[in-house]
């Protein structure tokens, strides 16, 4: 590729980091399972759906994630990039909370919040932090139990 070539569609480094943002967002939610909506939902299959989404941030979607923590801390310098890099997060965080509302969940909000917060930390544990692999079960079994003291079941 040709060293204009970027700059010919994306003038400055603000803009292509908002439209690298917006892609990613784009590819997140192709990626992300659905949890069935208007049927009664457990928690072993929430903790399931998490588990394999932490699984494939760590495994297939590892470059994603990690392009994503890179946007994430420069969104912290830069406001306008910030502004594009949490309404990426608000659909995603959206739909956790519309879950959390079909499982009758108190304060969903705040609760919804938690829960990706928890996913969040896990993905980052295996990928950049000091804590070690985890298994897929081991995984599993975590989040089936935070669940649980979430929700009050």
């Amino acid at each position: 590729m040709a060293q204009g070539s970027t700059s010919y569609y994306f003038r400055t480094r603000l803009a292509l980091l908002t439209a690298v943002t917006q892609r990613l967002l784009e590819a997140d939610l192709a990626d992300s399972p659905d949890a069935p909506r208007g049927t009664l939902l457990d928690l072993d299959l929430i903790a399931e759906l998490a588990a394999q989404t932490v699984d494939h941030w760590t495994g297939p979607g590892r470059d994603r994630m990690l392009a994503r923590y890179e946007i994430s801390l420069e969104s912290r310098r830069q406001p306008e990039l910030r502004t594009a890099f949490v309404a990426a997060g608000v659909g995603l965080r959206a739909r956790t909370v519309e879950l959390f509302e079909d499982l009758g969940v108190p304060d969903p909000q705040r609760k919804g919040r938690d829960f990706i917060a928890l996913i969040d930390g896990l993905i980052y544990d295996q990928l950049a932090g000091a804590g070690g692999a985890r298994t897929v079960g081991e995984i599993r079994a975590t989040v089936r139990e935070l669940l649980a003291g979430l929700v009050g079941r």
